[in-house]
C-alpha cells in the first residue's frame, strides 16, 4: 500500500505521459520488480512498447526492446496478448515463459523476456477491463524470489492507476491542441503599414501547461493610425482562449473610429467587457503611433495592468515605459476616475516592443529579474532584423517558466 501510495503521487505531478512513464519506472525497479515494460495500445491493433527500464537503466542484451510491436492477434495464449484484448492480468512462473509462441506479438515479448533472464512475470492491463490502454510487464530474474498472486493484487491496482493517468494525460493532450490551434489561428495577420517594420510571435506554455488566453494585435486606425496591442486573459484553457478572441475583436471596433485617448478606449472596453464577454479579467496595452509618414514619431499608449513596453533606441539604450498604467480590466466596474494615458517620442531606427508576462515571469522568482534579463537580452538583439530579434527573445523564455508568450515589436525608419 506505501509503494501504491508512492506511485498514485509521483504520477499525479505530471500531465505527460512520457514523463508520467519514466517516473512509474523509476519507482517500480528495483522496488518491485527487476525490469519492466510498457506497451500503449496505438489503435485498435498497433502496440507500442513505450518504456523499458532494467537495473541501472540498462538495456535488455545491449537491444533496445522499445517501438512497434506486430499487430495484437485475436485468439492466442500469449499472456501479452490476453490482457490487452481480455483486461485480465496474468502471472507468469518458469513453465509459462518456456511455452512456445504462438503469435508474432507473442514470439516478440517471449524473446525479450529471454534476453533479459526472466524468472517470473506479471502482465497487468493500464486502465480498466472495460477500456485497456497498454499493459504493464513488471519481472524478476532470481528464481528464488518470484512473484505471488499478492504481487499480482499489487501491480493490477497499479496498472488501473497508470491507465487513469494515461487516459486524462491524452485528454489534457487534446484539449491543448484544440486551444492551441485556436489561439494561433485568431491572432490576425500584421498589417504593411508605410515603412514602419512589424513583426509578431506567438509561442505556447511548455509541454504540461496549459494554453492561455494571451494575444497581440496591430491594425490600421480610421485615420491611419496604427494601432498597437498586447494582452493576457486570465485562465489557461479554452474559455480563456475564447475569451481572448472576444476581447480582441470588441477592442477593435471601439478604437477604430474614436480619436479619443487611449485610457478612455479602454476604459468603455472595461465597462462593457462583463457584459458582451465571458472574460473575467484581463491585462493589455493599447498604444497608438502617431506622426507623418517622415516623422517624427509619438507612442500614446495606456496599460491595463500589464508588463511595460519595452523602448530600444540606437544610441544603446533600453527603457521600460512605465507611464499610463491603470487598474487590471475587471477589478473594479464602478470606477469613477479615468484610465491614465501616457506619451512618449520614439526616434528614428529605434524598437518598440510588447511582450506577455510568459517572457519575463517565472513562478516563484523575482519579476524584476525578469525584466532585467529581458533588457539584456534585447539590447545584445537591438541591431539584428526584427524577425530574427523576435525568435531569438521568444526562444530564451526563462526555464521554468509555464506561461504561453506573445510577442509584439516595431521598427521605426529612418526620416
Amino acid at each position: 500500500m506505501t509503494l501504491v501510495a508512492e506511485i498514485t503521487d509521483v504520477l499525479g505531478q505530471t500531465l505527460e505521459v512520457d514523463e508520467a512513464l519514466a517516473r512509474l519506472s523509476r519507482v517500480l525497479v528495483p522496488r518491485l520488480a527487476d525490469w519492466a515494460a510498457v506497451d500503449l495500445r496505438v489503435g485498435s491493433r498497433q502496440v507500442h512498447r513505450v518504456a523499458v527500464t532494467g537495473p541501472e537503466g540498462r538495456a535488455a542484451g545491449q537491444e533496445d526492446w522499445r517501438g512497434y510491436l506486430p499487430p495484437v492477434g485475436e485468439a492466442t495464449h500469449s499472456p501479452l496478448v490476453q490482457v490487452l484484448n481480455e483486461g485480465a492480468p496474468v502471472l507468469q512462473e518458469r513453465v509459462d515463459l518456456d511455452a512456445p509462441p504462438d503469435s508474432p506479438l507473442a514470439s516478440v515479448h517471449d524473446a525479450f523476456l529471454g534476453a533479459i533472464g526472466a524468472a517470473s512475470a506479471i502482465t497487468v492491463p493500464l486502465g480498466s477491463r472495460r477500456q485497456v490502454t497498454g499493459a504493464l510487464t513488471l519481472v524478476r530474474t532470481d528464481p528464488a524470489r518470484p512473484f505471488d498472486t499478492g504481487d499480482l493484487d499489487v501491480a493490477g491496482d497499479i496498472g488501473r492507476r497508470v491507465g487513469l493517468v494515461i487516459d486524462n494525460a491524452r485528454r489534457f493532450g487534446r484539449q491543448r491542441a484544440v486551444a492551441e490551434a485556436m489561439q494561433r489561428n485568431l491572432l490576425p495577420p500584421l498589417p504593411a503599414h508605410g515603412r514602419f517594420q512589424l513583426a509578431a510571435r506567438y509561442q505556447p506554455a511548455p509541454p504540461g501547461s496549459q494554453v492561455g488566453g494571451d494575444w497581440y494585435d496591430a491594425f490600421a486606425l480610421r485615420d491611419g493610425t496604427l494601432a498597437l496591442v498586447i494582452g493576457d486573459v486570465v485562465g489557461h484553457d479554452l474559455t480563456a482562449a475564447a475569451g481572448m478572441a472576444q476581447l480582441h475583436g470588441i477592442l477593435r471596433s471601439l478604437a477604430w473610429d474614436h480619436a479619443e485617448p487611449t485610457g478612455a478606449v479602454v476604459d468603455r472596453l472595461d465597462d462593457a467587457m462583463h457584459a458582451i464577454t465571458i472574460v473575467r479579467m484581463a491585462t493589455l496595452v493599447l498604444a497608438r503611433v502617431e506622426g507623418p509618414d517622415t516623422g517624427p514619431w509619438t507612442l500614446h499608449w495606456t496599460s491595463a495592468g500589464h508588463p511595460p513596453p519595452l523602448l530600444l533606441t540606437p544610441d544603446g539604450s533600453a527603457q521600460y515605459l512605465e507611464a499610463g498604467q491603470g487598474l487590471i480590466l475587471g477589478t473594479d466596474p464602478c470606477a469613477s476616475d479615468p484610465r491614465p494615458s501616457a506619451a512618449h517620442a520614439l526616434p528614428p531606427r529605434s524598437t518598440l516592443l510588447l511582450y506577455t508576462d510568459g517572457l519575463i515571469e517565472v513562478p516563484g522568482s523575482d519579476l524584476t529579474k525578469g525584466l532585467s534579463r529581458l533588457r539584456r537580452h534585447a539590447l545584445a538583439l537591438a541591431h539584428e532584423p526584427l524577425d530574427i530579434l523576435c525568435d531569438q527573445l521568444a526562444a530564451r523564455t526563462p526555464l521554468g517558466s509555464t506561461d504561453d508568450v506573445a510577442l509584439l515589436a516595431l521598427r521605426l525608419p529612418v526620416p
